[in-house]
């Protein structure tokens, strides 16, 4: 079975950085771009970042220049490195390995860990 599991999660003022860590297993990660999409109290579920398995990426207008996606040479696992955090960065993250980025968040057309807590305060 897939599993996806993450951590690096924690709180942290504004201004400072977090790095983000997904290890996956059980099933071709050639076949699937890698990323992260997170989720706030009261907010539907975002995409955040994605990396393929040729190396393209993908960010939110929100997190481009502060995030930085990478990828193991193996694939088996994806990071997420995020500087200068904004207390709007606050979320839950989950990591995925999707078909394609734009698949409903946490839906069945991907593999989704179990989340990890961001806290930014101000």
């Amino acid at each position: 079975d897939a599993q996806l599991v993450e951590s690096g999660g924690g709180s942290v003022q504004a201004g400072g950085s977090l790095r983000l860590s997904c290890t996956a297993s059980g099933f071709i990660h050639d076949e699937r771009e890698m990323g992260w999409y997170r989720q706030a109290p009261g907010d539907e579920c975002e995409l955040v970042s994605t990396i393929s398995p040729d190396g393209s990426t993908y960010y939110a207008d929100s997190v481009k220049g502060r995030f930085t996606i990478s990828q193991a040479d193996t694939k088996n696992s994806v990071y997420l490195q995020m500087n200068k955090l904004k207390p709007e960065d606050t979320a839950v993250y989950y990591c995925a390995a999707v078909t394609d980025r734009w698949v409903p968040c946490l839906g069945d057309f991907g593999y989704w860990g179990q989340g990890t807590q961001v806290t930014v305060s101000s």
